[in-house]
């Protein structure tokens, strides 16, 4: 391995240039080399914006002639699956978006391939990064809740109110509409924060206008516009996670996210529309009213910063995380989180909620197998 970790990138979409690229950049450690889109126009501009020296229009091609370490995918849903195995049978370590698949049975196969080929994998749930996911996360440890009751967790975003074609809401490339694209965050975050999922009973459902054509022409059945999801947990407590995209959400962002968790021991609210509020209370057991928790990477100076997006961004391209952790553990033969074993057990929940919304019935983790 070179001094520098050599990456390549598949796709170049607004995410790749807003997300991937940035952070990328700010790692020392790390080096891109090669970048693949099916526009060669497009991609060839991408590779100028960035010094990206080598450009492919066939992923393929990427993989067998780049010089590289490693590979970031972040393509449509149904991409993943051939690309990953393609990756790890080459000797790539690879960071793939989520979902991972269109399936568990895809998901699966590719964490075991990664699995058999010793590579470092990460799936990108990018909200348990933020400063909020991690306080929350640092608090449960603590044993601030005491034994866990119940989570509420809400994700509302208003992308779905245009009818126009999307291929996220189209099955054939996204395997699921909503449930898999923002549900799945929130899935993942209660996995992180609760523990294993049992069973789940789930209302997966299109409810908004849609265009039931692609631009070819062709017609297709739309995946889901909103979805809720109830889980029961191994340890015993319940778990809600509503997640729409047709909630009209008056910001720039154009989303809110929402999280209720109690316990035993206390009880934890937090909330942000990304642009102003990033708010998390609490109360132990015995406290009357709730205690406002600081969460420090918004102090500056003794002062609460109020450009969410900016700490936001901060959190991805200054600070390492994610994109940076991936790259780290790479350079120190380690691991890092969370790694296609957990997109997969996300994706197992999903595959059981579309299972229990399609039969209408509580369905058993156990019963999805891939």
């Amino acid at each position: 391995m070179s001094s520098k970790i050599r990456v390549g990138v598949i796709g170049t979409s607004w995410w790749a240039d807003a997300m991937y690229l940035p952070s990328l950049k700010g790692v020392d450690a790390a080096e891109v080399v090669a970048c693949c889109g099916r526009d060669r126009e497009r991609t060839q501009a991408f590779a100028a914006r960035w010094d990206i020296p080598h450009v492919y229009t066939n992923w393929e091609h990427l993989l067998e002639e780049a010089p590289l370490d490693a590979v970031i995918i972040t393509t449509p849903n149904h991409t993943h699956h051939d690309m990953t195995l393609r990756a790890v049978e080459q000797g790539l370590h690879v960071l793939c978006e989520k979902p991972l698949g269109l399936n568990y049975g895809e998901a699966r196969r590719m964490t075991e391939a990664a699995a058999a080929h010793s590579r470092v994998t990460m799936t990108p749930f990018t909200y348990s990064f933020v400063p909020m996911t991690q306080r929350i996360k640092g608090l449960l440890e603590e044993g601030y809740l005491g034994q866990p009751y119940h989570l509420n967790f809400r994700y509302f975003a208003n992308f779905a109110r245009d009818p126009g074609y999307f291929w996220r809401f189209d099955p054939r490339y996204s395997g699921s509409g909503v449930l898999g694209d923002i549900g799945s965050h929130f899935l993942y975050l209660a996995l992180w924060f609760f523990g294993d999922v049992t069973h789940v009973m789930a209302e997966v459902s299109r409810i908004g206008p849609r265009v039931e054509q692609d631009p070819a022409g062709r017609p297709y059945t739309p995946a889901d516009d909103v979805s809720t999801l109830l889980l029961t947990f191994a340890n015993g407590a319940q778990g809600v996670i509503q997640a729409s995209a047709l909630a009209h959400e008056p910001t720039p962002w154009g989303q809110a996210h929402y999280f209720d968790l109690h316990g035993s021991g206390g009880t934890l609210h937090a909330w942000t529309d990304w642009e102003q509020v990033y708010e998390l209370k609490g109360a132990r057991h015995a406290e009357v009213g709730y205690q406002d928790l600081e969460i420090p990477e918004l102090m500056h100076n003794g002062q609460k910063r109020t450009d969410i997006q900016q700490m936001y961004k901060e959190t991805f391209r200054q600070h390492g995380k994610m994109t940076g952790e991936f790259i780290e553990a790479i350079r120190t033969q380690g691991s890092c989180r969370p790694d296609l074993a957990e997109g997969a057990r996300v994706q197992r929940v999903l595959d059981a909620a579309l299972l229990s919304s399609t039969e209408g019935r509580r369905v058993a983790i156990e019963e999805i197998t891939g």
